[in-house]
């Protein structure tokens, strides 16, 4: 499959949603809504029974599924209802040492970092192509435990998440080292060897494309791994574990542990015998995740943490298409996004019209059951989420900023929030500081662009921003002066296999994606040999 962005894809796959129309000069359709969120509570109350099958909720430790030594388990929820979907594994400490030993045995013992580039590649190649048989039931897994819309995650990541695997597969047989010139009678080899045990501790808002965006890179690499999931969404990653057997991977090389933070993610992050960690999630807990790698064995650390992402609209945009491009960028996926829009900055020249326009658009947006064709919004992951968008919202109210639309629950049971809409928001207000989390858009006006850079990089984030522009020289400006990761002109969370993902100041250290992550698992090494009467230096 051809690389393709997220935007594209669900542009082309969901017709009846206009939140996924984000091509310039498409129509947007925004009267077909069918339903507006106000009246949208009934449609919650009607919800679809998946029929997808829960096999896996034990922990994968050396290709094998096993009870927690414990034998302790906990609940995970359906977020649309808050009701148990399964009892999973409650791995710990204990749990985390039996994982990482299985993985250090394959590493330093197994055949995975000694066959040959070429294999590897094939077997990641073979568990893309099973990922791909099993896309329904992966996207039903993905919806029920996490809430998002299933025509999202069936029609838009579950494509991106195959595509990733195959894109590293591709990459395996092409990790090389270098040779370089010495100044003296000298051969030197810089070799990039595996890093050796990876740990890895993946989010509950993509936990599939949180899986690939860590696993497939430290696979390529020739690396074992132990992967914790979120307490909030540990089956889809088990349910592709054992695909990835069935595929050929050799026991341990691959091992999933579920379980709580202070527990098991703790235990990994600060384990002797872990040789790298990967962490996405908030930047308290990445603080905490880096302060335990240092305090053991200084083992490097890739944190991909939060945001608060600019969203600039320049007076000379089309209002239209950029109401509907900053809709998408801060309610795509329940706004539950590290890099959503989530501080949309208007010229004044056109602010009005903007407020009236976005206002208009979320009113029409669709909540509901995210089983159900065109449902562009399903419920926040679960309840202490639900509740933090809630106080926020209350903390813009009282703040003095004016709510246009939404601000509270639709329905009488789950973790529905109204999509929401402040207009007059000031820089020191909490909903412009904060990353909230949720689908509640802050829009700012702003005179001129020295301003607006300047109020855009006052923040203790980087990790993305929006630009909305005619003007390929505003643009220029605007990406060059930008303290982010990632720059969007005229567009918004392309995530396309190969473009480097991260961020600057707070937002996180290193890169995801692309040939930039796979310096993330190797290891460099200089080898130094003399030559003896060299015909040539």
């Amino acid at each position: 499959m051809a690389a393709r962005r997220i935007s594209s894809l669900l542009s082309r796959s969901l017709s009846v949603s206009s939140a996924f129309s984000l091509s310039l000069g498409k129509n947007f359709n925004r009267g077909k809504s069918i339903h507006r969120f106000s009246t949208a509570a009934a449609a919650v109350e009607e919800l679809i029974t998946p029929t997808v099958q829960i096999n896996y909720t034990q922990l994968l430790i050396n290709g094998q599924f096993v009870d927690a030594a414990s034998g302790k388990t906990f609940p995970t929820f359906d977020p649309r209802t808050g009701e148990v979907i399964a009892n999973v594994a409650e791995g710990d400490a204990e749990d985390i040492n039996r994982a990482v030993s299985a993985a250090r045995k394959a590493f330093d013992e197994g055949p995975w970092p000694r066959m040959s580039p070429y294999e590897r590649s094939r077997i990641l190649l073979r568990f893309a192509d099973l990922a791909e048989k099993h896309n329904d039931e992966l996207a039903a897994l993905e919806t029920w435990n996490n809430g998002k819309p299933y025509e999202q995650a069936a029609k838009a990541e579950l494509p991106l998440f195959v595509r990733l695997f195959r894109y590293y597969a591709g990459w395996a047989d092409k990790i090389h080292g270098l040779t370089v010139q010495a100044d003296g009678p000298h051969h030197v080899q810089i070799l990039h060897e595996p890093i050796g045990v990876a740990g890895q501790i993946i989010p509950w808002n993509f936990p599939l494309m949180m899986f690939a965006w860590k696993v497939g890179p430290a696979l390529a690499c020739g690396n074992t791994i132990v992967l914790k999931t979120a307490e909030q969404t540990p089956l889809t990653a088990l349910f592709a574990a054992k695909l990835f057997h069935e595929a050929g991977l050799p026991p341990g090389v691959l091992n999933i542990v579920s379980g709580y933070g202070p527990t098991a993610g703790a235990a990994l992050a600060s384990h002797m015998d872990v040789d790298k960690i990967a962490f996405t999630g908030s930047t308290d807990t990445g603080k905490i995740v880096q302060e335990l790698a240092a305090k053991s064995n200084l083992k490097p650390v890739t944190l991909e943490l939060g945001g608060k992402s600019p969203f600039i609209v320049c007076e000379d945009a089309d209002i239209d298409q950029a109401v509907e491009l900053a809709h998408f960028a801060l309610f795509f996926n329940q706004g539950q996004c590290c890099c959503a829009g989530s501080r949309t900055f208007v010229h004044e020249s056109v602010y009005d019209e903007f407020i009236e326009k976005a206002k208009a658009r979320a009113l029409s947006r669709t909540v509901g059951d995210p089983f159900k064709k065109g449902i562009e919004q399903g419920p926040q992951i679960d309840p202490e989420q639900f509740a933090k968008v809630l106080r926020y919202i209350k903390s813009g109210v009282e703040s003095n900023a004016t709510l246009e639309c939404g601000g509270g629950r639709i329905g009488s049971k789950g973790y529905f929030v109204q999509p929401t809409v402040f207009s007059n928001v000031q820089d020191d207000m909490l909903i412009a500081k904060d990353e909230i989390f949720g689908p509640v858009q802050s829009i700012l006006k702003y005179k001129d662009l020295d301003e607006v850079i300047r109020r855009a990089n006052s923040t203790r984030y980087g990790l993305a921003a929006g630009v909305f522009t005619k003007n390929i020289n505003t643009a220029n400006t605007l990406t060059r002066a930008l303290r982010v990761g990632t720059v969007w002109v005229n567009c918004f969370d392309v995530f396309d296999a190969a473009i480097p993902f991260g961020g600057y100041k707070m937002s996180g250290v290193g890169r995801e994606k692309g040939i930039y992550n796979l310096n993330n698992y190797l290891q460099v090494k200089a080898v130094i040999t003399p030559l003896r009467n060299p015909a040539w230096l």
